[in-house]
């Protein structure tokens, strides 16, 4: 009797490089404003484990992740900081809508089998 699975569980191709782990990715960003933040800090771990393992077009959207985080997160700094003065707070929602917004465009894009056209931009 073998212990070797010839079919793998379901599971086990959300954390290879493509298609369903970028879709994994941009969801668990969405997810993240339930859950304060863990899933967003996850699925930026899984998009650094797998950047540069996967086509070109695909490459686009892990760096367009990878930066969405990233500049969510100084942009949220910001907004803690001017929430002294009050404007941090509306601020904040209108980094949440960047980042929704982003995120929709990551996974409109990547339903069409399209890349990022600018994964290196700090807006849309």
């Amino acid at each position: 009797m073998s212990d070797s699975n010839p079919h793998p569980r379901q599971t086990d191709r959300w954390l290879e490089p493509g298609k369903t782990n970028l879709q994994v990715i941009y969801v668990l960003y969405l997810v993240s404003f339930i859950f304060g933040g863990l899933t967003a800090l996850i699925g930026l771990v899984v998009a650094y484990i797998n950047r540069g393992k996967s086509e070109a077009w695909m490459e686009t959207h892990y760096t367009w992740l990878i930066r969405t985080f990233w500049i969510g997160l100084l942009y949220a700094f910001v907004c803690m900081l001017l929430a002294f003065v009050l404007i941090g707070f509306l601020l904040m929602l209108a980094v949440a809508v960047w980042i929704i917004i982003r995120c929709v465009v990551g996974l409109q894009a990547l339903g069409r089998g399209e890349p990022i056209a600018n994964p290196q931009s700090w807006v849309l």
